[in-house]
């Protein structure tokens, strides 16, 4: 054993040797993700979705129907998930001198269940009625990922739709914050936002986005160095990835055992409402909306996914470079990008298709290594 002189001799030539040392280390190396193995043969579905979407934004606000109140819930484009909480959560401000202890939701939805449940949380006796249920739903195609994208055009926005959607998205924020875990289905990830053309803009003040965007957390834009994909750049935050097939029974299951019903049952138009026995009403009917109360703001946003077998490993998002995506979900590697305005048609398109996997393997077969990503 050393003496503490030897030891205290020693000292400088030890920290000599730490210092010479430190100075071979590499600074930073390339974040070590795994790569995404995009092939057709790799594919195990495709599916088409159609996002509700109003160039104004979604519609949280009360109305009359004879001798009852409706609390309109919809209209949120692709971010049905994401501000599924807020919205429900501005619905029930909206109701809040209704004198009465029982409602009934219309749509079994991510916003019809989302706007249930908070009802129930706050005493209310709840009904949902609807023409569709999980897994047939349309939330059921959401990607989920925690972005409050395609929700309005930037010049149909007015003053009280930016309160609404920053108070939206804060509230949503939080609460799926609370769901993170296996059982809803709920993750944390690293997201990369990349492109070739320039570094991510930060949204303008007057945008509604500007109320969102401080919520991410560790966010900043990397050099070429600390990613490793083959683009000039990248910028990485964090975000929650949301499985929509577990997510919604969990969400479902929750609302019956809190004792609510469900009425399978087809409006066809808005005066059939009138026939159910509550008084307070909430209408989260999504694109069904359009028909139900002659919203033709109202358009479809249609949206084609691909999938691919799942690959455990990968644990990061990408959204670019242009319009591609994925999301690692258990359920398969997501891969998207196309939003097509006013295109009815579910059948998916075999030109898309090809597009999609075709941009998003020149993203991943060009990535800088190959190990998985350990921090």
């Amino acid at each position: 054993m050393l003496s503490r002189r030897a030891m205290l001799a020693a000292a400088p030539l030890w920290m000599a040797g730490c210092a010479m040392r430190r100075t071979t280390v590499t600074p930073f190396a390339p974040a070590r993700l795994a790569r995404v193995r995009v092939a057709p043969e790799r594919v195990i579905r495709t599916i088409v979705g159609l996002r509700p979407f109003r160039p104004s934004g979604f519609v949280v606000r009360g109305d009359k129907l004879a001798e009852k109140v409706v609390i309109h819930n919809y209209g949120h484009g692709g971010a049905g998930i994401t501000l599924s909480w807020g919205t429900a959560q501005l619905a029930l401000a909206e109701a809040a001198q209704v004198e009465t202890r029982a409602a009934a939701v219309i749509g079994c939805g991510v916003a019809g269940l989302s706007t249930a449940r908070l009802l129930q949380q706050r005493g209310y006796a709840v009904t949902i009625y609807t023409k569709a249920m999980p897994p047939d739903t349309t939330s059921n195609i959401a990607g989920g990922l925690w972005e409050p994208v395609s929700v309005f055009d930037h010049d149909h926005v007015t003053p009280k739709f930016r309160r609404q959607f920053g108070e939206a998205g804060r509230f949503a924020f939080r609460r799926y914050q609370s769901l993170v875990g296996d059982v809803y289905g709920v993750r944390w990830l690293p997201l990369y936002s990349l492109s070739r053309d320039q570094p991510r803009q930060p949204p303008h003040s007057e945008s509604p986005n500007a109320e969102i965007e401080p919520l991410y957390p560790d966010a900043r834009q990397l050099t070429r160095t600390e990613h490793p994909f083959d683009v000039p750049y990248a910028y990485r935050r964090y975000s929650m990835l949301i499985e929509p097939a577990i997510y919604l029974d969990a969400l479902l299951r929750d609302f019956l055992t809190a004792h609510g019903d469900v009425v399978v049952r087809d409006f066809h138009e808005a005066g059939e409402l009138a026939s159910l026995r509550e008084t307070l009403l909430f209408n989260c009917t999504g694109l069904g909306a359009r028909d139900l109360f002659h919203d033709d703001e109202l358009i479809p946003v249609r949206g084609q996914l691909s999938f691919l077998l799942p690959q455990p490993e990968v644990e990061y998002m990408t959204l670019g470079p242009d319009d591609i995506y994925m999301f690692p979900r258990h359920d398969g590697i997501l891969l998207g990008g196309s939003f097509d305005r006013g295109v009815w048609d579910l059948q998916p398109d075999p030109a898309t298709t090809d597009r999609i996997l075709r941009e998003n393997a020149a993203l991943f077969n060009t990535m800088r290594g190959r190990a998985r990503h350990n921090g």
